[in-house]
């Protein structure tokens, strides 16, 4: 009985409140105001409540890795939860915890168990000791952490006692007590790393980043970096105020003194360095990790920020999670309805339901096969699946490389239908018909998506009430202005920037006067609205070029999805 109706210490500490509970995990990036602690996910159920002061309960958390730094934000500020309580398991807001703890800040992390979690939501106040835990007094078992023995290799011990300097043994301390509430026995080699902690989320990213650079921390593996917060050689001539530019290129900066390429995109899988099938990577990024899990079958955990630089500075990782066979099967079979003549739109669509059925396991999809999705099609998807899910990957039957026997016969199953497919869409595409901006490149664009809009647009102008701005990474930038590409996007008015993405996309470079934004991207329509305070719709790449033309996208289902 004990088992079945207690709660487990993840991380220590006593906290008191009231309690905030939902049914539904929630990103605290994009999700959570890090300055004011309010819930700016409209989608979330919990839209317009705080978590200032609360005992939050979840099931777990879901989207962005940096969800780690705007804890440990929140935390630096006053305004965090006063104590997290999951179901599931859950890094990333565990390790913004646990970096907090570094900075002087205790907050409790607990795990429950369904029916004391389903007790305590229920409580209007719960009370967190040492060992023992109460919902309105009444007291639910408190068991203590769960930690395994970790076998570290002698150079673990020597880089923990401090051999590489004290950001390294600092890293290792982190890892170390990461890998323990995850149950590993021990760290493996990763090949490269992959860091979004370079996303100017909050002071707190900037703050970390620049101690363990003012420690002498230096990367030991291959480690690119995440788009970031300003486009770093033009931002003051852009216009951005100098109280966000300077930090956001500072903590750029910081990232690079300690041997990070500065890659600045939230795609790695487009550059050249891309890893193979099997190869063992600490990336960070969760539309880059499921991408990398799933299409690429490169072996990635959904790392944390924070804990994407203790990796790269030590070149290990706990061996966990979707790193062993085990965890990479699927725990639910989607089966989707596919219809005739889809457009680009449908990716990022079923993406997004898949990760509303499957919030916290990996699915097999079904019945994608005859559509012979391409790579863009693929990075639609996945960074849909993102948003919506805490799973670090998925399977698409005939299409990715360890879909097939990725289910057992007895795997629940679940449906995509054309009636779920239009209730969603609806979803998505609340606000105006006038379109005053049209959002493309979350994540990044690829080469063949630049040209595809160059293409599409033909020469043609922009509509003069319209902006229709385009993001890439550095090194794509590059290639497109050396095919002509980006002379293309400049004659039809396109304004193509690089370093940073839509989801860090800020005033001015996002237009103070625009008020209903169209994107092609399943995670903008999700985050933008949060984010911008702007209508953000969905919509094909045919639709952001006709509203870039005609300053509309009239409210209609795609033809695909008229009964």
């Amino acid at each position: 009985m004990t088992e079945r109706f207690s709660a487990r210490t993840i991380l220590g500490g006593t906290a008191s409140g009231p309690v905030l509970a939902s049914p539904e995990a929630l990103s605290f990036w994009g999700g959570v105001d890090p300055a004011t602690g309010k819930i700016i996910d409209v989608h979330h159920p919990l839209h317009g409540q705080t978590v200032t002061g609360k005992i939050l309960l979840m099931p777990s958390s879901r989207g962005s890795c940096t969800g780690s730094g705007v804890l440990l934000d929140l935390a630096l500020n006053n305004r965090a939860p006063a104590a997290l309580i999951f179901t599931d398991p859950e890094d990333v807001l565990t390790l913004g915890a646990l970096v907090a703890q570094i900075f002087g800040h205790t907050l409790p992390v607990l795990r429950a168990t369904p029916d004391a979690f389903a007790k305590l939501a229920a409580a209007e106040n719960v009370a967190i000791a040492e060992d023992s835990l109460t919902a309105d007094n009444q007291p639910i078992p408190l068991l203590p952490p769960q930690v395994s023995a970790l076998a570290l290799s002698d150079d673990d011990r020597a880089m923990l006692k401090g051999r590489d300097g004290p950001a390294t043994a600092q890293a290792m301390r982190i890892l170390c007590a990461m890998a323990a509430q995850q149950g590993a026995e021990q760290l493996i080699d990763v090949t490269q790393a992959h860091i979004d902690g370079c996303i100017y989320a909050s002071p707190a990213n900037l703050t970390f980043a620049q101690t363990m650079a003012e420690m002498g921390g230096q990367v030991v593996i291959p480690t690119t970096m995440n788009a970031i917060s300003v486009d770093h050689e033009h931002w003051q001539i852009q216009g951005v105020p100098d109280v966000f530019g300077s930090p956001a290129a500072k903590l750029a900066d910081a990232y690079v003194q300690m041997g990070c390429r500065s890659t600045f995109t939230c795609a790695p899988y487009l550059l050249d360095t891309a890893p193979g099938t099997g190869e063992a990577i600490g990336w960070s990024e969760s539309n880059a990790v499921i991408f990398a899990n799933s299409v690429l079958g490169a072996r990635t955990a959904k790392h944390p920020d924070f804990l994407d630089l203790c990796i790269a500075l030590t070149g290990r990782a706990p061996l966990s999670g979707v790193y062993l066979d085990a965890h990479r099967r699927a725990k639910l079979v989607i089966d989707v309805a596919l219809p005739d003549r889809i457009d680009g739109a449908f990716w990022p669509l079923i993406g997004y339901i898949a990760g509303l059925l499957a919030p916290d396991r990996i699915p097999l999809l079904r019945g994608l096969g005859p559509a012979h999705p391409g790579r863009d099609d693929l990075k639609a998807l996945c960074a849909a699946f993102g948003t919506t899910s805490a799973a670090p990957m998925l399977h698409i039957e005939d299409v990715t490389p360890e879909a097939a026997n990725a289910a057992d016969p007895d795997t629940p199953r679940a449906v995509i239908d054309q009636a779920l497919m239009a209730s969603t869409w609806k979803k998505l595409n609340a606000g105006p018909e006038q379109i005053d901006l049209v959002a493309i490149g979350s994540p990044h664009a690829s080469l063949a998506e630049c040209r595809a809009l160059a293409d599409a647009l033909g020469g043609r102008p922009i509509l003069d009430a319209v902006t229709v701005i385009l993001t890439v990474g550095p090194e794509t930038k590059a290639r497109i202005a050396g095919d002509g590409t980006l002379a293309r996007l400049d004659q039809s008015g396109v304004t193509t920037v690089s370093d940073l993405c839509w989801c860090s996309i800020s005033e001015p470079v996002f237009p103070p006067a625009a008020k209903t934004v169209l994107t092609d991207s399943g995670k903008y329509a999700h985050y933008g609205p949060g984010l911008s305070g702007r209508a953000v719709r969905l919509g094909s790449l045919a639709d952001c070029v006709a509203a870039a033309l005609t300053g509309t996208a009239p409210q209609r289902l795609p033809k695909w999805l008229e009964a």
